[in-house]
């Protein structure tokens, strides 16, 4: 019998994306995999409920009949408890679970014997780069804050040259060359700005120079990690950080900020001060406003505007370009099926370490570390591996830290 894949309408505010789009359905029912979506999933994401009928999905009127006998749920953000308890007893869910940051869901997961895998633990190896939707998502993220920046800033990004005079380009710095900071940069720079960026990385130079745009370097030590991240940095060094970026801040039109730290609070690289200091009618785009801001004077999902600089709170960018963030992520999502689908059976392999790292409940029993000890529950041992906790993306692709992105 094939395995049934459950993809229902997202439930948080401003949610555009969906899980699967029609033509990995098309592609996933050559595999052994029947997709049943609940109507009207996709259509944030420009999406019509025929495209997966022709793509030979079913379409059923409601979450609790999507959910009806599925053997694995795919979704972006995390279930809630209430779509949890409309889960058969033993079924597989996928999404940027963050566990440690949504304990409720986990212990309703695991009330209900289910095995539960979270993308933002997939561990940072080559083999895993096809399902690493952190980087899919990321690099939406980086392009649309790109666009962000351009629609704020009271001026032209590129050069021009008029009969009334000549228009310099835009100065941009972007703060971290992961994933969405080297989007961020290749999309400044086609706009026709002048891009610099930083990174406390070294290895980032290189990627950086060779979008165009010049690194920044400051005379820090680098914080260059193991696996291509960047370790945590001290206090001491974030204050001798900020002190020293002053004044590449107060030099720039288009402040990007992309540093996050997945299940904590973003560090701050932009003070108050620092905004102060730049030219009115400057602006910052901060990408980690749903998680702190990498800007003290950032708020989630507002447009601050302080001594005539704008600070821009991004959040949840990927969603707002829903149509292809929603085929990335339905790519990826794709790829890891194909690790725990053999024939056209739901077989997961936990000697797998991608299978192993990914999982944060398996059969109701919570066996990822940090989670058990957020619910006070005894770590399993051997634990299953885990990421980097700075790290966000693939450092083959361009590694998110601390100073990085999401």
């Amino acid at each position: 019998m094939p395995v049934k894949l459950a993809v229902i309408k997202e439930s948080r505010p401003g949610e555009d994306r969906v899980a699967i789009v029609p033509e990995v359905a098309a592609k996933l029912a050559k595999t052994g995999v029947d997709v049943v979506v609940q109507a009207g999933a996709a259509a944030g994401a420009r999406f019509a409920d025929d495209e997966f009928v022709a793509a030979g999905a079913t379409v059923v009127p409601d979450a609790a009949a999507a959910l009806q006998g599925a053997d694995f749920v795919a979704h972006v953000q995390p279930l809630t408890v209430d779509e949890v308890a409309l889960l058969p007893a033993g079924a597989s869910v996928m999404s940027f679970l963050q566990p440690v940051a949504t304990t409720d869901v986990v212990q309703a997961l695991a009330a209900k014997g289910a095995t539960a895998y979270s993308l933002d633990l997939l561990p940072r190896i080559s083999r895993a780069q096809s399902m690493d939707a952190l980087s899919s998502q990321a690099t939406v993220a980086g392009y649309r804050a790109g666009l962000s920046a351009a629609e704020h800033l009271a001026k032209f990004f590129p050069m021009f040259m008029t009969a009334a005079g000549t228009v310099p380009p835009a100065k941009v710095l972007v703060m971290g060359a992961g994933v969405a900071g080297l989007q961020a940069i290749a999309t400044a720079r086609r706009l026709g700005a002048v891009v610099r960026a930083y990174d406390v990385r070294a290895a980032a130079k290189e990627e950086v120079q060779s979008l165009g745009a010049k690194f920044v370097e400051l005379d820090l030590e680098t914080q260059d990690g193991a696996g291509g991240y960047a370790k945590e940095q001290s206090a001491e060094y974030l204050a001798k950080q900020q002190e020293l970026l002053a004044a590449e801040v107060a030099a720039s039109d288009v402040v990007i900020t992309t540093a996050q730290i997945p299940g904590r609070k973003a560090p701050v690289l932009v003070t108050e001060a620092m905004v102060r200091g730049m030219a009115e009618g400057s602006v910052i785009v901060d990408m980690a406003a749903d998680s702190g801001g990498n800007c003290e004077l950032s708020k989630p999902g507002e447009d601050v505007r302080v001594d005539g600089v704008t600070v821009v709170g991004l959040t949840n960018p990927p969603s707002s370009m829903p149509t292809h963030a929603s085929f990335l992520f339905a790519r990826n999502i794709a790829n890891f099926l194909g690790l725990v689908v053999k024939d056209g059976e739901l077989v997961p392999d936990f000697d797998d370490e991608i299978v192993a790292g990914t999982c944060v409940v398996r059969a109701g029993q919570v066996v990822h570390g940090p989670t058990a000890e957020a619910l006070g529950l005894s770590v399993p041992s051997p634990a299953a591996p885990e990421p980097a906790p700075e790290a966000t993306d693939a450092p083959e692709a361009g590694a998110d830290n601390q100073q990085g992105e999401s």
